[in-house]
C-alpha cells in the first residue's frame, strides 16, 4: 500500500494545505470551548486526586456538630453536611478513591477483555465460536446487574467493587478487541507476511497486536467516566467504600436523606462527579474522532 501512495504522481494529487493555513486549523481545534473545558475539569480532578492538600488543608473527616448543614460560604464553598464535615474537602478528597476504583477496574477489564478477544480472534473456529459466545451472553446483561450479581457472592468494600465493575466490563472490551482482531488477521499485509513465513510469535507481536491494541486507550478513556459513575453508583447502595470514606457514592448517600434541608450535601458532589464523566466523554470522543482520521 505505501509503494503505491508513493507511486502517485504529484501532480495528480490534491493540494496540500498552506503552513499557515494547517497551523491555523490546529489551534482553532485546540481553542475549542468544550475541549479546553474538558481539559481543565480532568486537569483539576487529576490534581485532587494526587495532591488534594493544593486545593484544601482541612481534614476530610474532621467533624464539628455545631457547624453542621451550613449552606456554601467563604468559609465553607460547598457548604457542610449532617456532621459539620466541610463537604468541599471531602469531595476534593473523594476524587482519590473515585477516579482510583474507576481507573483499576478499567485496567483489568481492558487487560481481562483484551486477552479473550485476542485468544478469540487467534484460534481455531470452535474456540472462537465459544468465546464469542460466551462473551455475546455476558454482554447481554446490563453492567450494573453483573456487578451486582459478583459482589453478591462477595463482601462490599473497594477491592470487591474495583472487580465487579471490571467483570462487568470485560465482555465489551473483549468483543472490541476480537473484530479488531479479525480484521488485522485477514488483512493484505499480514497475509504477505506469512506468505514470506514470518512465524506465527512474530506475526502476532509485530503486526497484529500494534494494530489491535492501537484503540483501546481511546475506548478506555471514554470507559473510564461509565466507570466512574457505575462505581458510585454502588457505592451508593453500599456495595463500595464504607462510611465515613468521603468517596463520592458514599458521599450521595449519606446525603440522601438532607435534600430538603440541605441540597448542598449531595447536588454540589453530583454536579462534580457529572462534570467529571462528561470531560473525560468528551476528551476520549475527541482522541477517537482524531485516531480516525476525522477532524
Amino acid at each position: 500500500m505505501s509503494i503505491t501512495l508513493s507511486a502517485t504522481p504529484a501532480t495528480s494529487a490534491q493540494p496540500a494545505p498552506a503552513p499557515a493555513e494547517e497551523r491555523r486549523s490546529r489551534l482553532r481545534r485546540l481553542r475549542a470551548p468544550g475541549l479546553v473545558a474538558a481539559v481543565v475539569v480532568i486537569a483539576l480532578i487529576l490534581i485532587a486526586a494526587i495532591a488534594p492538600g493544593l486545593l484544601t488543608g482541612a481534614d476530610p473527616l474532621a467533624a464539628d456538630p455545631f457547624a453542621a448543614l451550613q449552606a456554601p460560604s467563604g468559609g465553607h464553598w460547598f457548604g457542610t453536611d449532617q456532621l459539620g464535615r466541610d463537604v468541599f474537602t471531602r469531595t476534593v478528597h473523594g476524587a482519590r478513591y473515585s477516579l482510583a476504583i474507576g481507573a483499576a477496574s478499567t485496567a483489568l477489564s481492558l487487560l481481562a477483555g483484551g486477552l479473550v478477544g485476542l485468544l478469540a480472534g487467534l484460534a481455531p473456529r470452535w474456540i472462537d465460536e465459544v468465546l464469542s459466545r460466551a462473551l455475546d451472553v455476558l454482554s447481554a446483561f446490563p453492567e450494573v446487574l453483573l456487578a451486582l450479581l459478583f459482589i453478591a457472592f462477595t463482601e462490599p468494600g473497594t477491592p470487591s467493587l474495583v472487580l465487579a465493575i471490571a467483570l462487568a466490563f470485560a465482555p465489551r472490551y473483549g468483543r472490541i478487541v476480537r473484530a479488531q482482531t479479525l480484521l488485522v488477521r485477514r488483512a493484505g499485509y499480514v497475509e504477505q507476511a506469512v506468505t514470506f513465513g514470518l512465524s506465527r510469535a512474530r506475526l502476532v507481536w509485530r503486526h497484529v497486536l500494534p494494530n489491535v491494541l492501537g484503540p483501546l486507550p481511546i475506548l478506555a478513556t471514554i470507559g473510564l467516566g461509565t466507570a466512574i459513575v457505575n462505581a458510585s453508583a454502588l457505592s451508593f447502595l453500599g456495595m463500595g467504600p464504607q462510611p465515613p470514606t468521603p468517596e463520592w457514592g458514599a458521599m450521595l448517600a449519606e446525603s440522601r436523606s438532607y435534600l430538603r434541608v440541605a441540597w448542598w450535601s449531595a447536588i454540589l458532589p453530583g454536579a462534580t462527579l457529572t462534570m467529571t464523566v462528561i470531560a473525560l466523554t468528551a476528551l476520549g470522543r475527541r482522541l477517537q474522532r482524531r485516531f480516525e482520521g476525522r477532524r
